[in-house]
């Protein structure tokens, strides 16, 4: 009977020793509590947890990626779209992740939720299309203020998708024809402007000197002669004008 309760007693000491032994990786820290009083963080590597009066809480030091599930989101100019995006953060300080919020992942992703409602929500839909960096950056910056007093520091946020319906991506599309065909309108009203300043110069250049006139109608029709199935009729007199211009 003695030798058993030995037995007994020597298999309690060394299941309390293997649970009094915890090893924590290099990404890893305990937040050591002793009875219910926070401690201090230990870790990485073997460290020793007395049963009974203190407890262990693991953190995981790695950079966290969190995907935003899809959010339903009326812009300022009440258009309804669908945007998810993702989450990159780190837990800084263990012991602040675990006494000043419960359940720090949770926590984090349903403000991340709320924080991209209210903030696409103060933007035009041109604005979320082309400026998503900024609107990135500003959701970061808000999300990393929040989050600081957890002991977390969000690093990154990135838009994923900004989904429209049909009418609006038929609407999209025909705003951008119509604005290519006015940009060729105008190049093309441009280019007319430029040629007709062009032939004004010309014009008097031309009046202002009667040889290079001739020499020009000379070249024409030389120029329209060029097609052999022309018959081209043209007074003599004219002829003889460009000869006396160019003697």
């Amino acid at each position: 009977m003695f030798d058993y309760f030995i037995g007994v007693l020597v298999l309690a000491v060394l299941g309390i020793v293997v649970n009094a032994i915890k090893i924590l990786r290099e990404y890893e820290r305990g937040v050591i509590f002793q009875l219910g009083r926070f401690w201090k963080v230990k870790g990485p590597g073997l460290i020793i947890v007395i049963p009974i009066v203190q407890q262990m809480e693991r953190v995981d030091l790695r950079v966290i990626v969190m995907d935003v599930p899809t959010q339903d989101v009326i812009s300022r100019d009440n258009v309804s779209v669908k945007v998810n995006a993702v989450v990159y953060f780190r837990v800084i300080e263990p012991d602040r992740a675990i006494i000043a919020v419960e359940k720090y992942l949770e926590a984090v992703s349903q403000l991340a939720q709320t924080t991209l409602r209210s903030v696409l929500g103060q933007h035009e839909l041109d604005d979320m299309l082309a400026e998503r960096d900024k609107l990135n950056k500003d959701i970061q910056t808000i999300l990393d203020r929040q989050t600081d007093a957890w002991g977390i520091k969000v690093a990154n946020v990135e838009i994923k998708h900004v989904d429209l319906d049909e009418s609006m991506i038929r609407a999209i599309a025909a705003q951008a024809e119509a604005e290519r065909q006015r940009r060729a309108k105008v190049i093309h009203a441009t280019g007319e402007k430029q040629a007709a300043k062009e032939l004004v110069e010309a014009a008097h250049t031309l009046s202002g000197n009667p040889a290079a006139l001739q020499l020009r109608y000379l070249q024409t029709l030389t120029e329209i002669a060029g097609d052999k199935s022309s018959v081209i009729v043209f007074p003599l007199e004219l002829i003889e004008r460009a000869k006396k211009a160019l003697e």
